[in-house]
């Protein structure tokens, strides 16, 4: 056997090649970045994605220290491995970011979002519209004799379920905040 063959069960991998290698998979990651609250930092941010063509799944802000000054804008991303540390280095770099941490990657997350669900029906769709509200716990928020308002909060997958099992019984409109992530323990 040549000294070019590599025995069965050999490693491929050389101590020379200490570079990290990326997945080409797309990964959903959860950033929360802390910024100062002043004008256009929000445009700032949304301009890195916009400008390198990445998508933005979900952003929420929001002022968290008032005497501060300082927002939290928590976005939902995905993107390959390679992309996604691009994007934090890139934030990073912006001069009214404080900080900028990947939930994903940092340890587990609490993520949450609001949703409210305006669904129009009569009959046995308002009854069985009622019936599932309360299996998912979501409130009424506001009724008529034609129609609900739903208040949810949960899990985006949750609200997804909540709407698709609606949809059949008349839902007609929909807004959500997007998703609120803070890490698990200290």
């Amino acid at each position: 056997m040549s000294a070019l063959h590599i025995k069965k069960g050999a490693s491929r991998h050389s101590a020379y090649n200490l570079r990290p290698t990326f997945s080409d998979v797309d990964e959903r990651h959860t950033l929360a970045v802390l910024v100062e609250n002043e004008p256009g930092v929000l445009a700032r941010v949304i301009g890195l994605f916009s400008g390198r063509g990445y998508n933005i799944e979900s952003l929420t802000v929001a002022e968290v220290d008032h005497t501060g000054h300082l927002s939290r804008i928590t976005i939902v991303t995905t993107g390959t491995p390679q992309v996604i540390e691009h994007i934090k280095a890139q934030l990073g770099r912006i001069i009214p970011v404080h900080e900028v941490h990947d939930l994903t990657v940092e340890g587990n997350a609490v993520e949450r979002e609001l949703a409210i669900i305006k669904v129009v029906g009569e009959g046995k769709e308002r009854v069985e519209a009622l019936r599932l509200a309360d299996i998912f716990r979501a409130n009424v928020v506001d009724t008529t004799l034609g129609s609900f308002i739903f208040e949810i909060t949960g899990t985006p997958e949750k609200i997804d379920a909540f709407a698709d099992l609606m949809r059949p019984l008349g839902l007609t409109e929909i807004a959500r905040t997007g998703i609120a992530a803070l890490l698990r323990g200290q």
